[in-house]
C-alpha cells in the first residue's frame, strides 16, 4: 500500500506531486540583511501542512527505491531506518517538500540523501549543470555528506562533486565540467564557481539545505537565498536542521511549499544517553583542571572561543605530555582533514577546537565533550554536545564555569531545556576524575608528527610542468620553486566558506 502511494510521483525532474509552484520564489527587499550580523533568536511556529503526510514506514523495503539502493543499504549494514528516515522518506520520495528537525547523529544525511539519489537515478547531467544540490555550512560537513552518500551514489551510477573553499577551485571546476548529477557545496565556493561560469543551477530539480540554522548564523543567508533563487522554481526543496529558529523561518516561508514537517526530538535536543555537567571552577585553577581532563584515558573534544586560545592550549597540552591538536578556521583544509584523521584514528587524543568543529564532525565512540569556554548561546551548546552520544551511544558534555559565568550559563541551560548536574571541583579532586576521567599529565613533552600526505597526481604533474616550462625559458629552478609555493598558498588559503 505504501509503495503505491510513493511510486506514481517519480517524475523526470524531481518536482513530484505536492511540489508544484505557481512561479519562482518571490524576492523580498532586504531579505538577507541581518542587523550587525546578529541572529534572530527564538523558536518559530512551523507552517501548517495542507496535504496530509504519508505514514512512516517500518523498513526500507517498504519504500519505492531502486533495488540497487536497497541492496547497498544492506551491504553498508543499515538494516532499520532511523525515525527521521522512516517518517520523511515516504514523502520526499513522492516529491514533497520536507522540513525536518533532528539532532546530530539522528540519520538526517540518509534521510535526504536516499531521496535525492533515488529521484535522480537514471538521469545524466550536462556539463556544468547539476541536477541536485545539497548546501551545507562547513567544509567538514560537506565531506561527511559526500563520504556518507558515495557508496549509494555509485550503486546507481550517479556522480557526486564536492565544492568547498580551501581546496583547489580548478579541480572542482573540472569535476563540474565533466558532469556531476549531485553537488554537495558550501555557499561561498559555489557562488564563486557560478560567477566564473563553471556551474549553472537552472537544471537543479532537488535542493537540500542541511544545518540551515548555522548557515543563517554564519551570515550565509544572502548567499543561500541567491542560490535558491537560481534553481528550478518548480523543484523539490528539503530543509534539515538540528535546531529551528526564526532565521530558518525566513527560508521555510519563502522556499518551501506545503512541506511535510517532522521533528525527531524537541528543539533542546534532549538525549537520554547524554549527561550534562556544569563544573564550577575557580579562575586560578581552571587551566590546571583543563589539563587534567585532557590527560584522561580516551579521546575528548575541547571547545574554546578563539583561534588564539585554541593554539595556546594545544601548545600547553603538548608540552605537558598530552597528544593534542588544534582545529579552527585559520588552518588550511589539508591541515584540518589531517588533524581529524589523526583524532579519529587515536593518534591524537585531544582535539582542541573552535566552533568550526561543532557540526559535521562524526567520530565514533567519543564519550566526552568539554566546553572550556562556555558557548555563547544554547544552539552552540547543543551542536558542540552533538559530537558525543550519537546514534544511541552514551556520552557526557562538561562545561567549565567560573564564578562570573554562572548566571549566564544558567540562562543558557534554561533556553536549551536542559537541567545539568552541577558540582564544585578543583584539580586533583576525586569528583573531577569520576565525572571526566581526569588525571595528572605525564609532564613529558610530546610531538604529534604529521603523516606523509601524497600530493594529488594532477597537482603534481601540473606543478612539474610549470617548473619545466619556466626552466626551458631560462628562468631557473628558483623561479619554478617560487611558482610552486605560490600555487600551494592559493590552494591552502582559498575561500573558507
Amino acid at each position: 500500500m505504501k509503495r503505491a502511494h510513493t511510486s506514481h510521483t517519480h517524475d523526470r525532474f524531481g518536482g513530484g506531486a505536492g511540489a508544484k509552484r505557481s512561479g519562482g520564489p518571490r524576492r523580498s527587499k532586504g531579505y538577507g540583511n541581518r542587523q550587525a550580523g546578529r541572529a534572530v533568536q527564538g523558536e518559530f511556529a512551523p507552517p501548517k501542512t495542507i496535504t496530509p503526510a504519508l505514514p512512516a514506514v517500518g523498513s526500507f523495503a517498504d519504500l519505492a527505491m531502486p533495488a540497487r539502493l536497497l541492496a547497498t543499504l544492506g551491504h553498508e549494514g543499515v538494516a532499520v531506518p532511523f525515525p527521521i528516515q522512516a517518517a520523511t522518506l515516504p514523502n520526499s520520495l513522492a516529491g514533497r517538500d520536507v522540513l525536518g528537525r533532528g539532532r546530530t547523529g539522528s540519520g538526517k544525511t540518509l534521510a535526504f540523501g536516499l531521496a535525492v539519489l533515488a529521484r535522480t537515478a537514471g538521469r545524466r547531467a550536462e556539463p556544468r549543470q547539476p541536477l541536485a544540490l545539497v548546501l551545507v555550512p562547513t567544509r567538514e560537513l560537506a565531506q561527511q555528506v559526500t563520504d556518507a552518500l558515495t557508496p549509494y551514489a555509485r550503486s546507481v551510477s550517479l556522480r557526486l562533486a564536492t565544492v568547498v573553499g580551501g581546496m583547489s577551485i580548478g579541480r572542482q571546476a573540472s569535476a563540474l565540467r565533466a558532469g556531476a548529477e549531485v553537488v554537495v557545496a558550501t555557499p561561498g565556493r559555489l557562488k564563486d564557481l557560478i560567477e566564473r561560469g563553471d556551474c549553472r543551477l537552472d537544471d537543479v530539480g532537488i535542493t537540500v539545505l542541511d544545518e540551515a540554522d548555522q548557515m543563517a548564523d554564519m551570515g550565509f543567508l544572502p548567499q543561500v537565498t541567491d542560490l535558491l533563487d537560481q534553481v528550478r522554481p518548480d523543484g523539490q526543496r528539503m530543509l534539515f536542521s538540528a535546531t529551528l529558529d526564526r532565521n530558518v523561518d525566513l527560508l521555510v516561508r519563502r522556499y518551501l511549499t506545503d512541506p511535510v514537517i517532522h521533528s525527531v526530538d524537541p528543539s533542546a535536543g534532549a538525549v537520554t544517553t547524554m549527561e550534562h555537567h556544569v563544573l564550577h571552577v575557580h579562575d586560578a585553577d581552571k587551566h590546571r583542571t583543563t589539563t587534567e581532563i585532557a590527560a584522561r584515558d580516551g579521546r575528548v573534544i575541547m571547545f574554546l572561543d578563539t583561534k588564539h586560545a585554541v593554539d595556546r592550549l594545544t601548545k600547553h597540552l603538548l608540552s605537558n605530555g598530552v597528544r593534542a591538536a588544534a582545529l579552527h578556521g585559520g588552518k588550511s583544509q589539508p591541515q584540518r582533514t589531517r588533524t581529524l584523521a589523526q583524532f579519529k584514528s587515536g593518534h591524537v587524543t585531544v582535539l582542541v577546537a573552535t566552533n568550526v568543529a561543532a557540526r559535521g564532525i562524526h567520530v565514533d565512540n567519543l564519550d566526552l565533550v568539554v566546553n572550556v569556554d562556555p558557548p555563547s548561546d544554547h544552539k552552540d551548546y547543543l551542536h558542540r554536545g552533538g559530537r558525543t552520544a550519537r546514534a544511541g551511544e552514551s556520552g557526557r558534555v562538561v562545561t567549565l564555569v567560573t564564578p562570573d559565568q554562572r548566571r549566564g550559563m544558567s540562562r543558557l541551560m534554561a533556553s536549551a531545556g536542559i537541567t545539568p548536574r552541577v558540582a564544585q571541583v578543583r584539580s586533583g579532586d576525586a569528583e573531577l576524575s569520576r565525572i571526566t576521567g581526569a588525571q595528572a599529565p605525564s609532564g613529558v613533552p610530546v610531538v604529534v608528527t604529521a603523516p606523509a600526505v601524497e600530493r594529488p597526481r594532477g597537482a603534481s604533474s601540473s606543478s612539474q610542468g610549470r617548473r619545466r616550462r619556466r626552466g626551458h625559458a631560462g628562468q631557473g629552478r628558483s623561479v619554478g620553486e617560487a611558482a610552486r609555493r605560490r600555487t600551494q598558498r592559493r590552494t591552502d588559503f582559498g575561500s573558507a566558506a
